[in-house]
Protein backbone atom coordinates (compact mmCIF):
# COMPACT_ATOMS: atom_id res chain seq x y z
CA UNK A 1 0.00 0.00 0.00
CA UNK A 2 1.10 3.47 -0.59
CA UNK A 3 0.99 6.65 1.10
CA UNK A 4 -1.94 6.94 3.53
CA UNK A 5 -3.89 3.91 1.30
CA UNK A 6 -5.51 1.96 4.59
CA UNK A 7 -6.54 4.88 6.92
CA UNK A 8 -8.18 6.21 3.75
CA UNK A 9 -9.74 3.14 2.78
CA UNK A 10 -11.14 2.56 6.73
CA UNK A 11 -12.06 5.90 6.64
CA UNK A 12 -14.31 5.53 3.41
CA UNK A 13 -15.84 2.14 5.24
CA UNK A 14 -16.61 3.68 8.28
CA UNK A 15 -17.95 7.32 6.09
CA UNK A 16 -20.29 4.71 4.04
CA UNK A 17 -21.22 2.72 7.20
CA UNK A 18 -22.49 5.54 9.32
CA UNK A 19 -23.93 7.17 5.72
CA UNK A 20 -26.06 4.72 6.09
CA UNK A 21 -26.92 4.42 9.46
CA UNK A 22 -27.75 8.23 9.32
CA UNK A 23 -30.11 7.66 6.01
CA UNK A 24 -32.23 4.90 8.34
CA UNK A 25 -32.77 8.04 10.79
CA UNK A 26 -33.60 10.53 8.68
CA UNK A 27 -35.58 8.58 7.11
CA UNK A 28 -38.10 7.64 10.80
CA UNK A 29 -37.73 10.91 11.06
CA UNK A 30 -39.08 11.99 7.84
CA UNK A 31 -41.64 9.31 8.60
CA UNK A 32 -42.18 10.76 11.77
CA UNK A 33 -43.12 14.09 10.63
CA UNK A 34 -45.05 12.97 7.74
CA UNK A 35 -47.22 11.62 10.61
CA UNK A 36 -47.41 14.17 12.59
CA UNK A 37 -51.00 16.11 12.21
CA UNK A 38 -50.30 19.67 10.94
CA UNK A 39 -50.39 22.49 13.57
CA UNK A 40 -53.75 24.36 13.92
CA UNK A 41 -53.29 27.86 13.44
CA UNK A 42 -53.56 30.36 16.45
CA UNK A 43 -56.09 32.77 16.39
CA UNK A 44 -54.16 36.10 16.97
CA UNK A 45 -55.70 38.20 20.04
CA UNK A 46 -57.19 41.19 19.32
CA UNK A 47 -55.44 44.43 19.60
CA UNK A 48 -55.79 46.11 22.99
CA UNK A 49 -56.85 49.65 22.87
CA UNK A 50 -53.78 52.05 23.34
CA UNK A 51 -53.95 54.30 26.72
CA UNK A 52 -52.60 57.68 26.12
CA UNK A 53 -50.37 58.83 28.44
CA UNK A 54 -51.92 61.76 30.43
CA UNK A 55 -48.68 64.10 29.73
CA UNK A 56 -46.87 64.02 26.40
CA UNK A 57 -43.73 62.54 27.27
CA UNK A 58 -40.23 62.87 24.52
CA UNK A 59 -40.37 60.41 21.96
CA UNK A 60 -39.21 57.40 21.73
CA UNK A 61 -37.18 56.11 18.53
CA UNK A 62 -37.98 52.48 17.71
CA UNK A 63 -35.14 51.25 15.77
CA UNK A 64 -36.55 47.60 13.41
CA UNK A 65 -34.38 44.59 14.44
CA UNK A 66 -33.56 42.27 11.62
CA UNK A 67 -33.48 38.58 12.31
CA UNK A 68 -29.80 37.48 11.19
CA UNK A 69 -30.59 33.70 9.82
CA UNK A 70 -27.22 31.60 10.90
CA UNK A 71 -26.29 29.22 8.98
CA UNK A 72 -23.67 26.10 8.63
CA UNK A 73 -21.31 27.65 6.09
CA UNK A 74 -19.41 23.78 5.35
CA UNK A 75 -22.60 22.95 3.52
CA UNK A 76 -26.11 23.04 3.01
CA UNK A 77 -26.57 19.35 5.26
CA UNK A 78 -28.10 21.04 8.45
CA UNK A 79 -30.44 23.81 8.80
CA UNK A 80 -31.80 26.11 11.96
CA UNK A 81 -35.63 25.52 11.11
CA UNK A 82 -38.31 23.55 12.21
CA UNK A 83 -37.58 20.47 9.29
CA UNK A 84 -35.04 18.24 10.35
CA UNK A 85 -33.85 16.24 13.14
CA UNK A 86 -31.10 14.85 15.11
CA UNK A 87 -28.78 12.63 15.54
CA UNK A 88 -29.83 10.60 18.32
CA UNK A 89 -26.78 10.38 21.19
CA UNK A 90 -26.72 6.67 21.32
CA UNK A 91 -26.21 6.84 17.40
CA UNK A 92 -23.21 9.29 17.97
CA UNK A 93 -21.65 7.25 20.45
CA UNK A 94 -21.86 4.13 18.09
CA UNK A 95 -20.38 5.81 15.04
CA UNK A 96 -17.58 6.80 17.82
CA UNK A 97 -16.97 3.50 18.70
CA UNK A 98 -16.40 2.61 15.61
CA UNK A 99 -13.82 5.59 14.43
CA UNK A 100 -12.00 4.83 17.66
CA UNK A 101 -11.26 0.70 16.17
CA UNK A 102 -10.40 2.75 12.67
CA UNK A 103 -7.83 5.59 14.43
CA UNK A 104 -6.45 2.67 17.08
CA UNK A 105 -5.29 -0.01 14.07
CA UNK A 106 -4.13 3.15 12.15
CA UNK A 107 -1.77 4.25 14.64
CA UNK A 108 -3.23 7.33 15.73
CA UNK A 109 -1.90 7.94 19.53
CA UNK A 110 -4.96 7.57 21.87
CA UNK A 111 -4.98 11.21 23.32
CA UNK A 112 -5.35 12.11 19.22
CA UNK A 113 -8.13 9.57 19.06
CA UNK A 114 -9.99 11.06 22.29
CA UNK A 115 -9.45 14.55 20.69
CA UNK A 116 -10.83 13.44 17.57
CA UNK A 117 -13.97 11.65 18.66
CA UNK A 118 -14.58 15.01 20.86
CA UNK A 119 -14.47 16.92 17.75
CA UNK A 120 -16.98 14.75 16.31
CA UNK A 121 -19.24 14.72 19.01
CA UNK A 122 -19.20 18.32 19.69
CA UNK A 123 -20.19 18.85 15.95
CA UNK A 124 -22.69 16.34 15.48
CA UNK A 125 -24.52 16.12 19.10
CA UNK A 126 -26.28 19.62 18.47
CA UNK A 127 -26.38 19.73 14.44
CA UNK A 128 -30.34 19.66 13.20
CA UNK A 129 -29.48 17.53 9.48
CA UNK A 130 -31.66 18.43 7.02
CA UNK A 131 -34.41 16.09 5.78
CA UNK A 132 -33.00 14.71 2.72
CA UNK A 133 -29.28 15.57 3.29
CA UNK A 134 -26.58 13.90 1.94
CA UNK A 135 -25.47 11.36 4.90
CA UNK A 136 -22.25 10.34 3.31
CA UNK A 137 -21.59 14.77 3.29
CA UNK A 138 -22.43 14.86 6.77
CA UNK A 139 -20.29 12.41 8.17
CA UNK A 140 -17.36 13.34 6.04
CA UNK A 141 -17.42 16.84 6.43
CA UNK A 142 -17.40 16.28 10.32
CA UNK A 143 -14.24 14.04 10.04
CA UNK A 144 -12.59 16.91 8.55
CA UNK A 145 -13.68 19.05 10.48
CA UNK A 146 -12.29 17.20 13.40
CA UNK A 147 -9.09 16.33 11.45
CA UNK A 148 -8.54 19.85 11.34
CA UNK A 149 -8.76 21.20 14.66
CA UNK A 150 -6.62 18.30 15.95
CA UNK A 151 -4.16 19.38 13.87
CA UNK A 152 -4.48 22.90 14.91
CA UNK A 153 -1.73 23.91 16.47
CA UNK A 154 -1.04 27.53 18.36
CA UNK A 155 2.59 27.71 16.90
CA UNK A 156 2.48 28.32 13.60
CA UNK A 157 5.71 28.40 11.85
CA UNK A 158 6.13 28.93 7.68
CA UNK A 159 9.67 28.08 7.17
CA UNK A 160 10.34 29.69 3.81
CA UNK A 161 9.04 33.24 5.18
CA UNK A 162 10.62 32.85 8.82
CA UNK A 163 14.10 32.80 6.61
CA UNK A 164 13.12 35.69 4.44
CA UNK A 165 12.39 38.14 7.69
CA UNK A 166 15.04 36.85 10.18
CA UNK A 167 18.60 37.47 11.08
CA UNK A 168 21.04 35.63 9.36
CA UNK A 169 22.50 33.21 9.41
CA UNK A 170 19.75 31.31 10.79
CA UNK A 171 20.26 28.30 12.76
CA UNK A 172 18.10 25.21 12.56
CA UNK A 173 18.94 22.30 15.22
CA UNK A 174 17.63 18.75 14.14
CA UNK A 175 16.99 15.92 16.71
CA UNK A 176 15.51 12.60 15.95
CA UNK A 177 16.28 8.72 16.55
CA UNK A 178 18.39 7.20 14.19
CA UNK A 179 16.85 5.35 11.23
CA UNK A 180 14.37 8.00 10.86
CA UNK A 181 15.54 9.67 8.01
CA UNK A 182 17.14 12.78 9.10
CA UNK A 183 20.53 13.13 8.02
CA UNK A 184 18.57 12.87 4.07
CA UNK A 185 16.41 14.87 5.67
CA UNK A 186 18.64 17.61 6.33
CA UNK A 187 20.41 17.27 2.63
CA UNK A 188 16.52 18.00 1.78
CA UNK A 189 15.99 20.88 3.85
CA UNK A 190 19.26 22.22 2.18
CA UNK A 191 18.29 21.24 -1.27
CA UNK A 192 15.35 23.45 -0.75
CA UNK A 193 17.11 26.94 0.47
CA UNK A 194 19.59 26.12 -2.23
CA UNK A 195 17.02 26.80 -4.90
CA UNK A 196 15.55 29.77 -3.29
CA UNK A 197 19.16 31.56 -3.51
CA UNK A 198 19.89 31.09 -0.08
CA UNK A 199 23.39 30.07 1.27
CA UNK A 200 24.14 26.61 3.42
CA UNK A 201 26.33 25.40 5.81
CA UNK A 202 25.83 22.02 7.38
CA UNK A 203 27.62 21.17 10.79
CA UNK A 204 28.26 17.24 11.14
CA UNK A 205 27.80 17.29 14.96
CA UNK A 206 26.25 13.87 15.03
CA UNK A 207 29.94 12.51 16.68
CA UNK A 208 28.83 9.55 18.28
CA UNK A 209 29.01 7.62 14.76
CA UNK A 210 31.62 8.35 11.88
CA UNK A 211 29.08 7.02 9.59
CA UNK A 212 26.98 9.90 9.59
CA UNK A 213 29.63 12.52 9.03
CA UNK A 214 30.54 9.86 6.07
CA UNK A 215 26.92 10.36 4.94
CA UNK A 216 26.81 14.34 5.41
CA UNK A 217 29.96 14.63 3.50
CA UNK A 218 28.21 12.88 0.15
CA UNK A 219 25.27 14.81 0.84
CA UNK A 220 27.41 18.06 1.47
CA UNK A 221 29.35 17.16 -2.15
CA UNK A 222 26.09 16.11 -4.09
CA UNK A 223 24.66 19.85 -3.20
CA UNK A 224 27.46 21.45 -3.62
CA UNK A 225 27.69 23.24 0.54
CA UNK A 226 30.40 23.82 2.92
CA UNK A 227 30.39 21.15 5.78
CA UNK A 228 31.71 21.66 8.99
CA UNK A 229 33.26 18.66 10.83
CA UNK A 230 35.61 17.60 13.34
CA UNK A 231 36.49 13.97 14.23
CA UNK A 232 34.33 11.31 15.52
CA UNK A 233 33.67 11.35 19.04
CA UNK A 234 34.74 14.97 19.57
CA UNK A 235 32.53 17.53 20.97
CA UNK A 236 29.27 18.14 18.83
CA UNK A 237 28.76 22.23 20.50
CA UNK A 238 31.96 22.75 19.43
CA UNK A 239 31.42 21.54 15.81
CA UNK A 240 27.83 23.50 16.38
CA UNK A 241 29.88 26.67 17.31
CA UNK A 242 32.70 26.21 14.81
CA UNK A 243 29.88 26.25 11.94
CA UNK A 244 27.88 28.94 13.48
CA UNK A 245 31.47 31.25 13.04
CA UNK A 246 31.98 29.78 9.61
CA UNK A 247 28.69 31.27 8.18
CA UNK A 248 29.24 34.53 9.96
CA UNK A 249 32.53 35.09 8.86
CA UNK A 250 31.29 34.03 5.39
CA UNK A 251 28.28 35.96 5.84
CA UNK A 252 26.10 32.56 4.81
CA UNK A 253 22.50 32.67 5.61
CA UNK A 254 21.79 28.54 7.05
CA UNK A 255 23.36 26.84 9.36
CA UNK A 256 21.83 23.09 9.95
CA UNK A 257 23.13 21.32 12.33
CA UNK A 258 22.54 17.59 12.62
CA UNK A 259 22.83 15.79 15.80
CA UNK A 260 23.26 12.44 17.41
CA UNK A 261 20.35 10.45 17.19
CA UNK A 262 21.02 7.14 19.62
CA UNK A 263 17.18 6.62 21.21
CA UNK A 264 15.83 9.29 23.36
CA UNK A 265 15.64 7.57 26.28
CA UNK A 266 19.27 7.51 26.13
CA UNK A 267 20.60 10.69 29.61
CA UNK A 268 23.59 11.23 27.64
CA UNK A 269 21.88 11.77 24.28
CA UNK A 270 19.59 14.41 25.56
CA UNK A 271 22.26 16.48 27.92
CA UNK A 272 24.41 16.43 24.46
CA UNK A 273 21.11 17.84 23.17
CA UNK A 274 20.76 20.49 25.89
CA UNK A 275 24.93 21.22 25.65
CA UNK A 276 24.39 22.23 21.71
CA UNK A 277 21.22 24.37 22.63
CA UNK A 278 23.06 26.41 25.49
CA UNK A 279 26.38 26.90 23.08
CA UNK A 280 24.84 27.64 19.72
CA UNK A 281 21.42 29.12 20.73
CA UNK A 282 19.69 27.88 17.34
CA UNK A 283 17.02 29.63 16.09
CA UNK A 284 14.96 27.03 15.99
CA UNK A 285 15.15 23.19 16.95
CA UNK A 286 12.73 20.68 14.47
CA UNK A 287 12.24 16.80 15.57
CA UNK A 288 12.83 14.40 12.31
CA UNK A 289 10.35 11.83 12.80
CA UNK A 290 9.56 8.44 10.75
CA UNK A 291 6.03 8.43 9.63
CA UNK A 292 6.31 4.72 10.22
CA UNK A 293 7.11 4.36 13.18
CA UNK A 294 3.26 5.94 14.42
CA UNK A 295 2.97 5.70 18.03
CA UNK A 296 6.76 5.34 18.06
CA UNK A 297 7.18 8.70 16.34
CA UNK A 298 4.80 10.36 19.09
CA UNK A 299 6.41 9.19 22.03
CA UNK A 300 9.60 10.74 20.37
CA UNK A 301 8.67 13.70 19.37
CA UNK A 302 7.48 14.00 23.08
CA UNK A 303 11.05 13.39 24.65
CA UNK A 304 12.86 15.67 22.63
CA UNK A 305 9.89 18.38 23.38
CA UNK A 306 10.98 17.95 27.05
CA UNK A 307 14.63 18.02 26.73
CA UNK A 308 14.91 20.63 24.29
CA UNK A 309 11.68 22.46 23.66
CA UNK A 310 11.13 21.69 19.77
CA UNK A 311 10.02 24.26 17.24
CA UNK A 312 8.44 21.66 14.87
CA UNK A 313 8.24 18.81 13.28
CA UNK A 314 9.55 17.01 9.95
CA UNK A 315 7.76 13.69 8.81
CA UNK A 316 9.91 11.36 6.57
CA UNK A 317 8.84 8.68 4.66
CA UNK A 318 5.28 9.88 4.30
CA UNK A 319 5.18 8.26 0.74
CA UNK A 320 5.84 4.58 2.26
CA UNK A 321 3.28 5.43 5.02
CA UNK A 322 -0.22 3.30 4.93
CA UNK A 323 -1.32 3.93 8.21
CA UNK A 324 -1.06 7.38 8.86
CA UNK A 325 -1.19 7.70 12.51
CA UNK A 326 2.26 10.15 12.98
CA UNK A 327 1.07 12.37 10.49
CA UNK A 328 -2.53 12.98 12.84
CA UNK A 329 -0.83 12.43 15.82
CA UNK A 330 2.74 14.35 16.28
CA UNK A 331 1.21 17.70 15.53
CA UNK A 332 -1.28 17.28 18.74
CA UNK A 333 0.94 15.46 20.92
CA UNK A 334 3.75 17.92 21.48
CA UNK A 335 1.24 21.16 20.18
CA UNK A 336 4.04 21.93 17.54
CA UNK A 337 3.41 22.12 13.97
CA UNK A 338 4.57 19.23 11.43
CA UNK A 339 6.18 21.73 8.69
CA UNK A 340 7.30 19.05 5.76
CA UNK A 341 6.62 15.81 4.78
CA UNK A 342 9.65 13.50 3.06
CA UNK A 343 7.24 12.01 -0.26
CA UNK A 344 10.30 10.34 -1.81
CA UNK A 345 13.91 9.71 -2.08
CA UNK A 346 14.94 12.87 -4.24
CA UNK A 347 16.44 16.07 -2.51
CA UNK A 348 13.42 17.73 -4.61
CA UNK A 349 10.96 14.97 -2.75
CA UNK A 350 10.09 17.64 0.76
CA UNK A 351 6.49 19.35 0.70
CA UNK A 352 5.40 21.43 3.12
CA UNK A 353 2.62 20.28 5.09
CA UNK A 354 -1.23 21.30 6.45
CA UNK A 355 -4.59 20.33 7.70
CA UNK A 356 -5.44 20.77 4.13
CA UNK A 357 -2.74 18.53 2.55
CA UNK A 358 -3.59 15.52 4.47
CA UNK A 359 -7.33 15.98 4.40
CA UNK A 360 -7.30 16.02 1.00
CA UNK A 361 -5.29 12.97 0.56
CA UNK A 362 -7.61 11.26 2.88
CA UNK A 363 -11.15 12.16 1.35
CA UNK A 364 -10.16 14.34 -2.19
CA UNK A 365 -9.78 18.06 -2.95
CA UNK A 366 -13.75 18.53 -2.23
CA UNK A 367 -15.15 20.28 0.51
CA UNK A 368 -14.52 23.70 1.94
CA UNK A 369 -10.87 25.46 2.07
CA UNK A 370 -8.67 24.96 4.85
CA UNK A 371 -7.75 29.12 5.14
CA UNK A 372 -11.49 30.00 5.24
CA UNK A 373 -12.56 27.11 7.71
CA UNK A 374 -9.76 28.36 10.09
CA UNK A 375 -10.95 31.97 9.78
CA UNK A 376 -14.56 31.05 10.66
CA UNK A 377 -13.71 29.32 13.63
Amino acid sequence: MGMLDSIKEKLNVFKKKAAEEIEEEGKEAARKAQAAPTPKPVAEPEPKPVVKPAKPGKPVEVRKVQKVKVEDTRSDSFTDGFIGWKLKPEKIEELLADLEIILMESDVALPVVDAIKEAVKEDLKDKKIKLGANSGEVVEESLRLALKRVLKTEKRINLDEYIETHEKPISIMFVGVNGTGKTTTIAKVAYRYLQKGKSVVIAAADTFRAGAIEQLEIHAEKLGVKLIKHQAGSDPAAVAFDAMEHAKARKRDLVLIDTAGRMQTNTNLMDEMKKIKRVVKPNLIIFIGDSLAGNDATEQAREFEKAVRIDGAILSKIDADAKGGAAISVAKAVGKPILFVGVGQEYKDLIPFSSKWLVERLFGITGPDDEEDEKKK
